[in-house]
This record gives structure tokens, sequence and C-alpha cells, in this order.
């Protein structure tokens, strides 16, 4: 009797990370990143409004801004408020590039986030990505795919489950 074995093309069967998952990931990256920059970003605004003496005397007399702050006053408190705002910025910036851009292509290939649910970012063939792609998708997270959320929405609607910057930057978010 002889037996003849096919040959069968392996394929891996790719589970992609759902929705709801990737919210749940999403949902525990912004508390880890969260707390602490809104921490830090109140001791900046402390720090710059801590050498204006037109933020002392307003806390103490509400009315101050109103009758007795000169122009020379008023610039200065608006100068450490835009000081403050643009330090406050470019931090929160360069954390959050920092965290969601290098952790994506680390060896991790994923946020803390998505590390505890199981969720991975490769490219399209299973690939670990390159801090650029990565940059370039988290570019496109923060600036499109928060517009009416339609561009995390049409991951629903995908078939491979992919955001819209995800298609962008031509990436998938699998399940390990």
């Amino acid at each position: 009797m002889e037996t003849t074995l096919e040959k069968q093309p392996y394929e891996s069967t790719k589970e992609y990370g759902g929705f709801w998952l990737r919210f749940a990931a999403y949902l525990i990256d912004s508390i880890i990143v969260g707390i602490p920059l809104t921490i830090l970003s109140i001791v900046i605004f402390m720090i710059f409004f801590g050498t204006s003496d037109a933020f002392n005397t307003m806390i103490s007399d509400p009315t101050y801004m109103e009758t007795e702050m000169t122009d020379e006053e008023a610039f200065a408190f608006m100068g450490s408020y835009f000081g403050a705002l643009g330090v406050t910025f470019l931090v929160n910036l360069i954390v959050a590039v920092a965290y969601f851009a290098g952790l994506h292509a680390s060896k991790w290939q994923g946020t803390v986030g998505k590390k505890l649910l199981g969720l991975k970012v490769t490219d399209l063939n299973g690939n670990r990505i390159s801090f650029w792609r990565a940059l370039g998708r988290y570019m496109a997270m923060a600036i499109l795919s928060g517009i009416f959320l339609i561009g995390y929405i049409i991951a629903a609607f995908t078939e491979k489950k992919q955001a819209l910057h995800d298609l962008i930057a031509g990436t998938v978010v699998l399940k390990k």
C-alpha cells in the first residue's frame, strides 16, 4: 500500500485585534501616560506662574484684574500663560511620541496596554515596524483618527480590523 502525502502550503492564521480590545489597551495607555503628564503640566504652570506677581495678586484679590492691573502686568501674565502652554505642549508631544511610537517600534511591538491585552503592532507581513513608521502611525492617529472618531470606527468594517492610521501606515494589530 502506497501513501502519498499532498503538500499543503503552510498558512498561518492571523487573528487581528478587534475594536474593543484595542480600545481597552488605549484606555490603559491613556491612564499610564495621562496621569504623569497631567501632574507634570500642573508643575510647569506652577513654575511659570510662580514667577508672576500678577498671578499671586489675582489669587488673593479676584477684582485686581479688572481694576488695578497695569498693561505691563497683563502682558507679563499672558507671557507666563503662553510660555507655560507652549512648554506643556512640547513636553506632552515628546512624551507621547516616545511612548507610543517608541514602544510600537520596540521588541514589545506595542504599548504597555497592548502588551497586557496580548496585542502587537506589525507591518502587513507580520514584521516589527521601524520607529519612523511608528511615528507616522502615531501622527496619523493623533491628527486624523480622532476626527469624529471615524478613523477608529472604520476598524469595525475592514477585513484586517485596521483603523485609519493603520491603513495609512500599512500596519495591523495582531493578537499574540
